[in-house]
């Protein structure tokens, strides 16, 4: 009974040894086991940011020579653009304007507004037709209609007189130093829509002397006339300039993206 007591007695007395032992042997492999992790943590980092790295290379390669070279000349486009003294000249509105000049950028075109007694005065005024120069063949076009011009530089502007209620008018007109042309005369109906096909009168050039003449003072009153038109010549070349420059940071930021 005492041997029994004694072996019973060093028997609990080993548990503890043994209990340390195995908790010891296994803290020392969860060790091995986190190391190891953290040797396999340590040596994957640099092989993936090694991979990222490779495959980011990869993936910006190097833009086609064409795409260098069409980037140059915009940039030699852009350049000789911003040395032009057009882009960011800024015309002063000469004293008297009857307009109020409604201008978008990025559009071809600007609105002038204008009330005259009980109508409403819209202009939509375009980018001018430069003529630059006169070829050997410009003597043979001009002829009883165009006369000399052929040569000339001029801006297309389409007149809307408006009143309350009733029909406007409508004018095409060419303006060219000094002089204004007008091409054409519609009479529009509110009531009639787009795609409705209405009689338009004459040909312009085909009316009275005296009506053309008329027609032409008509408009002169409501502020349409060569004063007002040579400031609009100057202003739409440069604006053409300035959405000239524009277009090409545009295009440029396309071809670099």
């Amino acid at each position: 009974m005492a041997l029994t007591s004694t072996i019973r007695k060093s028997a609990y007395s080993l548990c503890p040894l043994a209990g340390r032992l195995f908790r010891g042997q296994r803290l020392y492999s969860t060790s091995i086991f986190n190391s190891s992790n953290n040797r396999f943590n340590l040596c994957s980092r640099p092989f993936l940011g090694t991979s990222v790295s490779y495959f980011r290379d990869f993936s910006s390669l190097k833009r086609p020579s064409s795409d260098e070279s069409l980037i140059r000349v915009i940039d030699s486009e852009i350049k000789c653009a911003l040395e032009t003294d057009d882009h960011n000249r800024v015309e002063e509105v000469p004293q008297g304007f009857p307009f109020e000049i409604q201008d978008n950028p990025g559009l071809q075109t600007i609105t002038l507004k204008r009330t005259y007694q009980d109508e409403v005065i819209s202009v939509e005024v375009h980018m001018p037709d430069l003529v630059t120069g006169q070829s050997a063949d410009d003597d043979d076009d001009d002829n009883e209609d165009g006369g000399s011009k052929a040569n000339q530089s001029s801006i297309p502007l389409v007149v809307s007189v408006s009143k309350k209620t009733g029909p406007s008018l409508e004018f095409s007109c060419s303006a060219y130093p000094d002089e204004i042309s007008i091409e054409s005369l519609i009479v529009k109906h509110p009531e009639h829509s787009e795609d409705q096909i209405t009689y338009e009168g004459p040909d312009f050039h085909d009316l009275d002397e005296n009506l053309q003449t008329a027609f032409h003072k008509y408009l002169e009153i409501r502020g349409i006339k060569p004063s007002t038109t040579n400031f609009l010549h100057e202003y739409m070349i440069n604006k053409d300039s300035k959405e000239y420059l524009i277009w090409l940071t545009k295009l440029k930021s396309f071809v670099e993206a």
